[in-house]
């Protein structure tokens, strides 16, 4: 077996050591301005280094800090996952995200059941689930967590909005008395039409139920795509943040799925200036070096918008 604690010493000094020369400059040039929108960094960037225990998730908020100079992060329960109710696993974590001025602003929840299950007792588990995952959001201070709207494919297209809006309803609720949104992600099959998941919003009409515009999700299945900026531009009304979703760069630094500018004037144009989520899943480049691309670029657009 290998030892992951050397691991994850060398992937830590690995980081530290490449993001010293490239650092100083791009923090420096930002540092003074007010700009449009805000930078945050979510922890699914680095799952390939955490699925392999390269990282560790208690690590996160320092390497967030250390190696990018970002103060707001969003976690992954996937992560964590035995630990939602475990308060001296929390209170450490919370200590080191507040020990390097680290915001927690959520946490993405998959894997707990079908929020728009065609089984009511199903759908009734599966908000009960979350709720745990509310408390620890709570605890951290989060704003919000960001759940997915799956209805496994059952019944006509307004029947499964009907069935999601249910189950959002039901846990929206429950995250308002802990004063927390209830956001959900374009994550794939009818929640990757924006039409279909604003509908949704509609239906359930509660002020801190709201979406997480993904700049990438837009696989329906079955070959189909949806209209990234179609999409985005069809969720924005209801965001409480936003993904910046990247995967393969150009030599100038674009992001060649998604035309950044493009979807950044329709998160603006919204009068969105929450903070814009770093999320790298490509594997041209690692991850370290692939954060980092984009956290050049949405630096560099920020700087364009400011004037």
């Amino acid at each position: 077996m290998k030892d992951t604690s050397v691991n994850r010493r060398r992937f830590l000094a690995k980081t530290s050591i490449a993001a010293a020369a490239m650092a100083c400059s791009d923090l420096a040039l930002f540092a003074q301005r007010r700009d449009p929108f805000k930078i945050s960094l979510a922890e699914w960037s680095f799952n390939k280094a955490l699925f392999a225990k390269q990282m560790d998730h208690m690590d996160f908020p320092q390497t967030a800090k250390s190696v990018y100079g970002i103060d707001a992060i969003e976690l992954v329960n996937q992560f964590f996952m035995n630990k939602a109710r475990d308060q001296r696993y929390l209170a450490e974590f919370k200590k080191r995200a507040d020990g390097e001025g680290v915001k927690i602003l959520l946490i993405m929840c998959d894997d707990e059941g079908n929020l728009g299950d065609p089984d009511s007792k199903k759908l009734a588990q599966a908000v009960e689930n979350h709720h745990k995952w509310a408390e620890a959001a709570k605890f951290f201070g989060c704003h919000s967590i960001r759940v997915n709207a799956e209805t496994r494919g059952v019944g006509t297209f307004e029947e499964q909005q009907k069935r999601a809006a249910e189950g959002l309803a039901q846990l929206s609720q429950y995250c308002s008395k802990l004063g927390l949104n209830c956001i959900v992600e374009n994550h794939g099959r009818l929640s990757s039409n924006g039409s279909w998941l604003a509908g949704v919003m509609k239906l359930v009409d509660l002020p801190n139920c709201g979406t997480l515009p993904d700049f990438g999700n837009f696989d329906l299945g079955g070959g189909k795509t949806y209209d990234r900026y179609k999409g985005v531009e069809e969720m924005m009304p209801y965001a409480k943040a936003v993904s910046a979703k990247s995967n393969d760069f150009d030599a100038a630094g674009n992001e060649i799925h998604t035309d950044y500018r493009r979807m950044l004037r329709i998160v603006m144009k919204a009068d969105y200036h929450g903070y814009v989520g770093i999320e790298y899943e490509g594997r041209k480049v690692s991850e370290l070096e692939g954060v980092w691309a984009t956290k050049r670029l949405l630096d560099r657009i920020r700087n364009e918008f400011a004037g």
